[in-house]
């Protein structure tokens, strides 16, 4: 029986990500076995590029603040730090004083008086493009330069913390720290490290408890606790009918990570090759034997920007014949619509593109279905049309309406009716949004992009 870790720092992770669920009774459990702090994370990349180039956030205000309004409560009964990163999804400054408004509103609801401390990250466009062509940014694949007009493109560029600008900002008072956008692995790692914990325990530990649960058998059963040592750390979930295996905890170092056994972080590397985990019970496991081997200081960059405008039509279609050859029939429909396009608005059109997707039959992958495969039943078809303006596009999907939705599959056949769930058929979907940068920029210190602000909950702001 492997014996269990003494002289620990305990941070209890809630939830893979703020606004997606925190249960009270999970909070309440891991409070009770002591937890030192409370931190998750509140943002990412995996939804797209639209909430950074616009600052909105993905979840909705009500969600956020349920989740907020029980880690601040918790806050307040034991008098722990809350530590939140990459606020508002994408951690820019717009999303980050959209969630401080929400804690400064909680703050005044439930008579709380935490000492909060906000760290920006988002980087003007100007100082970036200057870094760049200083030889200060370097590219990260599928990037091949640090074009210094790369940057002057962007709507918000944000910079990728650390731990340290939260160890700065917990040792200058602050009870609750509200992160701009921030490495999953840091905002867990920072208690842990500055209370003296092994960097290498305390980075793995970070990465194995970032999307909470998800490092345990029922993964959507609440949080974990992870409980960091000199050497090792152990995960733990909240839940109590849930368990941590030594597979579940190892399996984590293979999430969103292109390298299972390394994990480039601000200021060095996780080594996992020789961890080792072992399950110390039937609920809880300890990993031991990681390495955290330091490097240069960089911070990944993220911007994008807006670009086109995409209008959207939808049919369903149940036609035997048309399902039958599937491939054909849009391949046809495509170049008629194409042509419709040309001959009706001419250069008005401007660039354009039409899209045609078969949900149903692949338009997941977009891969070709092998021959011979059986027809479906029913397809889904959504056509998208992307134009320089709203109104462009809009024009090309009404140009293209009359054939989108009676297109025969040959045209000695009577023309059909697909179904039409909505009317007006067109759906202006808006902007679409791209990534521009995947870069690292060098900086002499960790907090040299960091801007901390400190907040009173008395100062009730409204967004």
């Amino acid at each position: 029986m492997t014996e269990r870790l003494k002289n620990t720092v305990d941070v209890l992770v809630p939830t893979g990500a703020l606004g997606a669920g925190v249960r009270e009774a999970d909070v309440t459990a891991g409070l009770a076995a002591g937890a030192h702090a409370i931190a998750c994370d509140a943002g990412s990349t995996d939804s797209g590029p639209a909430y950074l180039a616009t600052g909105r956030p993905k979840y909705s205000r009500d969600a956020v603040k349920t989740d907020l309004g029980i880690l601040m409560r918790a806050q307040a009964r034991a008098g722990i730090p809350l530590l939140i990163g990459s606020c508002g999804t994408s951690g820019s400054d717009a999303a980050l004083d959209w969630m401080r408004d929400i804690a400064l509103e909680i703050a005044q609801e439930h008579d709380l008086h935490p000492r909060i401390a906000l760290l920006y990250s988002e980087q003007a466009p100007a100082l970036m493009k200057a870094k760049a062509a200083a030889g200060r940014i370097t590219p990260l694949a599928p990037m091949v330069d640090a074009d210094p007009a790369l940057f002057a493109r962007c709507e918000h560029i944000v910079a990728l913390m650390g731990p340290e600008p939260y160890v700065a900002a917990l040792e200058a008072g602050a009870d609750i720290v509200l992160g701009g956008r921030t490495t999953d692995t840091a905002v867990l790692a920072a208690v842990p490290l500055m209370r003296g914990a092994g960097a290498g325990a305390a980075w793995h530990a970070g990465k194995i408890a970032e999307c909470g649960g998800l490092c345990a058998v029922n993964a959507r059963d609440g949080g974990v606790m992870i409980r960091v040592g000199h050497d090792a750390f152990e995960v733990e979930p909240l839940a109590a009918d849930n368990r941590c295996t030594p597979q579940t905890v190892s399996a984590h170092m293979l999430y969103e990570n292109s390298d299972p056994f390394e994990l480039v972080e601000p200021g060095g590397v996780l080594d996992v090759r020789q961890a080792r985990y072992v399950a110390v019970d039937a609920r809880v496991v300890q990993a031991s034997g990681a390495r955290f081997v330091p490097k240069p200081y960089t911070m990944k960059l993220e911007g994008a920007s807006r670009g086109a405008f995409q209008t959207l039509m939808l049919v369903g279609i149940q036609d035997r014949k048309v399902l039958a050859e599937l491939d054909r029939f849009i391949a046809q429909m495509h170049d008629y619509l194409v042509q419709r396009v040309h001959a009706t608005m001419g250069e008005r059109a401007g660039r354009f593109d039409i899209s045609l997707r078969p949900y149903g039959w692949n338009a997941v992958s977009g891969v070709a279905v092998e021959a011979g495969a059986a027809a479906p039943r029913e397809i889904g078809l959504m056509f998208v049309a992307t134009a320089a303006t709203q109104e462009l596009a809009t024009q090309i999907a009404k140009t293209c309406n009359p054939m989108f939705f009676h297109m025969p599959l040959d045209p000695d056949t009577p023309l059909p009716s697909y179904a039409f769930p909505f009317s007006p058929a067109e759906i202006e979907r808006g902007a679409v949004y791209e990534f521009m940068l995947n870069h690292v920029v060098h900086v002499d210190h960790p907090l040299e992009l960091v801007r901390t602000v400190h907040v009173e909950a008395g100062e009730l702001q409204h967004a």
